[in-house]
C-alpha cells in the first residue's frame, strides 16, 4: 500500500465534528454557533483548503487489478457501517440534551444531515454499484438509516441508465433552479424505484407485494429504527431521525444537481440517446475534496465505468470541468441568479449549442 492511500481515511475526521461542536458550546460559544460547527467546516473552511491544497489529474492505471482487488479500499467503504450509525446515535442524544433554541435545533438536524450525506450517502453510492452481495447491503443499510434507501434501486437502474435525458429524475434542466429540481428528484426518484422493483418482480412473475420486494425490505427496517429511536428518546428521537433523512436525501440530490445541470446526450430515435460517456457529467479535480468523497467528484469517469472503484477512477480533461469543489459549488447552487451566471455559459460551451431556457 501507497503512503498516498492514507488519504481515503480522511473522511472519517468528518465524524468528529458534531463533539466538537458540543465542545464550543461547552466552552461558551453560542450554542446555535456549535450547532452549525460541521456546516461553518464544511462549507467555510473546506473550500479554502480545496484552494491550498489544488487540483489532482494524476491518474492511475484503470486497470491494475491489483489496486482494483486491494482489500484497504473496500474495507474503508464498509467501515462507515459502524461510524455512521454511531455518529447518527450521538447526533440524537445530543438533540434532545444541548440548549437548542429553534434556529440551533435546525442547524444541528441539518448538519447531521449534511454529514449523512458524505458519511452514509457517498460510501453507499459507490457500495450499490459492486457485484459482491455484502457491499450492497452494506449500501442499503447506509441509505436506511437517513431513509432515502429507494436510492439503491433508482440509481443503480434508473439514473445510470437515464442520465442526461429528460427520462432521468436526477438530472437537472437547463434553467433550473435547485428549489425547483430538489423537491421534484425527491419525490421522483422514489416513485421511480418502488416502479422499478415492481417491475422487476413482475418480469420473474413473482408478487409485487410480498417480501420478495426490495423497497418493501427496506422500508421494514426503517420502520424498526424509527420506533427504535422513538422508544429510546422519545417523540423528540423520531422526529430527529426523520428530519436528519430528509436533510441527507436533500443534500444529496443538491450534489446530483451540481454533477448534471444542464448537460444532454443526443437522441438518437425517441426514446433511445447515445451511449453514456465522460463527457455527461461535470467533473472537479479538487484534490482535497476528492480525499473527503471516495473520488466522488470524478464523476465523468463514475458515469462511463459505474462499476469502477473510486480508488482508480480517471480525471479526464476533456470532461465538462466544474469551476470548484463540491463544497463551493452546494453554496453557488443555493444561490440561483450567481449559479446562473457562472455555470450557464459553461453549460452553453458543454453542449455546443445555444441553451434552452424551458430546459433540455
Amino acid at each position: 500500500m501507497h503512503l498516498r492511500d492514507l488519504r481515503f481515511v480522511l473522511p472519517f475526521g468528518l465524524a468528529l465534528l458534531p463533539a466538537g461542536g458540543v465542545a464550543l458550546i461547552a466552552a461558551g460559544w453560542p450554542a446555535s454557533w456549535g450547532a452549525a460547527f460541521p456546516l461553518l467546516v464544511i462549507f467555510g473552511l473546506l473550500p479554502l483548503i480545496d484552494v491550498l491544497f489544488g487540483i489532482d489529474t494524476a491518474n492511475r492505471d484503470a486497470g491494475d487489478a491489483a489496486v482494483e482487488r486491494r482489500g484497504y479500499f473496500r474495507v474503508l467503504t464498509l467501515l462507515t457501517v459502524l461510524v455512521w450509525p454511531s455518529v447518527l446515535i450521538y447526533c440524537a442524544y445530543e438533540f434532545t440534551l444541548l440548549p437548542l433554541a429553534a434556529f440551533g435545533k435546525l442547524a444541528w438536524i441539518v448538519s447531521t444531515g449534511v454529514l449523512g450525506g458524505i458519511l452514509a450517502i457517498n460510501p453507499a453510492h459507490e457500495l450499490v454499484h459492486k457485484s459482491a452481495a455484502l457491499e450492497r447491503i452494506a449500501g442499503g443499510l447506509l441509505l436506511t438509516s437517513v431513509g432515502y434507501h429507494g436510492f439503491k434501486i433508482e440509481h443503480v437502474r434508473g439514473h445510470h441508465v437515464n442520465v442526461a435525458t429528460p427520462e432521468d429524475s436526477s438530472s437537472a434542466n437547463f434553467g433550473e433552479s435547485v428549489y425547483a429540481f430538489v423537491p421534484r428528484a425527491l419525490r421522483d426518484n422514489v416513485r421511480n424505484a418502488w416502479r422499478l422493483e415492481a417491475q422487476r418482480l413482475q418480469q420473474r412473475g413473482r408478487r409485487v407485494w410480498s417480501h420478495e420486494n426490495e423497497m418493501l425490505q427496506w422500508t421494514a427496517l426503517w420502520l424498526a429504527l424509527l420506533v427504535a429511536f422513538a422508544l429510546w428518546l422519545c417523540a423528540a428521537g423520531a422526529l430527529f431521525f426523520i428530519a436528519q433523512g430528509i436533510a441527507a436525501a436533500s443534500t444529496l440530490e443538491i450534489i446530483n444537481y451540481v454533477e448534471h445541470y444542464g448537460l444532454v446526450r443526443n437522441a438518437l430515435a425517441p426514446g433511445h440517446y447515445e451511449r453514456v460517456t465522460h463527457l455527461h457529467s461535470w467533473n472537479a479535480p479538487q484534490r482535497f475534496s476528492n480525499w473527503l468523497l471516495f473520488n466522488l467528484q470524478r464523476h465523468s469517469d463514475h458515469h462511463a465505468n459505474a462499476r469502477r472503484r473510486y480508488q482508480v477512477l480517471q480525471h479526464h480533461d476533456d470532461s465538462p470541468q466544474l469551476p470548484a469543489g463540491y463544497a463551493t459549488m452546494f453554496v453557488l447552487a443555493l444561490v440561483p441568479p450567481l449559479w446562473r451566471r457562472i455555470m450557464d455559459p459553461r453549460v452553453v460551451r458543454a453542449r455546443g449549442a445555444t441553451p434552452r431556457l424551458e430546459g433540455v
